[in-house]
This record gives C-alpha cells, structure tokens and sequence, in this order.
C-alpha cells in the first residue's frame, strides 16, 4: 500500500529516486520492474508491473471500435514503459513521458494504494490549491454521508 506524499528531484538523466521507505517493498512485490505511463490529468503513474498488467489486460479486451476506448488505450498502453529500479533504488522516468507531465527538476510522488502519481511540483501545488477551494463549491453526491 503506497500512501503519503515525498518532495523530489529529478537528476540531470531524468532518474527518480525511490524514497526509501518504498524499496524493499517493489523489490519483494515486483523485483523491482515498474511500468511508468501517461494519465489523462497529465501527470505520471507507477505501477508495480503485478499491479499494471491486469489493468492492461483490461484495457486491451475493450473494444478499440468505440473511439473513446481506443483513446484510452492509447494514451495507457500506448505510453506504457518498463522500467526498473537500478542498484541505487532509482528510475529513469522516459524523455517522452517527462516531456507530456511537463517533469524538469522538481517533482512530487504521491502514493495512491496500488500505484504512485508523479508531478511536476507546481502543478501539484495548483492542484492542491484546487481541492481546498472545493470545500467552497459543496461536496459532490458520491461523498454525501462521507465522514473522515
């Protein structure tokens, strides 16, 4: 169960590196091979490779007639890069991908259960600025009744 958020940076080859406290847990789930692929909210998704391929299987049984679909595989499978945690415990996020999340330097990793998001810092900081005003424009119907 990936929770939490970490502040980070991209190194000068576009390598991320995995916080510490995440590492023993993709070595022993997933020996480490991730997928790395584009999300329609333009940031980055993580998968440990178990995680992904049932959603890719998923993704690949749908009907590539109905153009919403295939535009949904598309951007999921068709970005989908296999990466792997190096000795170090870092990840080269692809060029291609870097470039659709607009990732330069500063990024931030943000566990999502089954799988992380990347950011660029910035916009992640716009998207939080977001949710608060959220509280201004009422709770959506799915959250009625919703207690934290």
């Amino acid at each position: 169960m990936f929770r939490g958020v970490a502040q980070l940076n991209l190194d000068s080859k576009g390598r991320l590196a995995m916080p510490a406290r995440y590492r023993d847990g993709l070595h022993s789930q997933c020996e480490g091979k991730l997928i790395i692929t584009a999300d329609p909210s333009r940031c980055l998704l993580i998968y440990p490779l178990p995680e992904w391929e049932p959603i890719e299987r998923k993704l690949n049984s749908l009907s590539s007639f109905n153009p919403k679909t295939r535009t949904l595989q598309r951007l999921l499978v068709g970005n989908a890069h296999d990466v792997e945690l190096d000795s170090a415990g870092r990840v080269l996020v692809p060029p291609p991908l870097r470039q659709f999340a607009g990732l330069e330097k500063n990024v931030v990793l943000v566990g999502q259960g089954n799988k992380f998001e990347l950011w660029d810092a910035q916009q992640w900081d716009r998207l939080m600025e977001e949710a608060l005003a959220f509280r201004e424009g009422g709770i959506p119907p799915e959250l009625d009744g919703f207690s934290l």
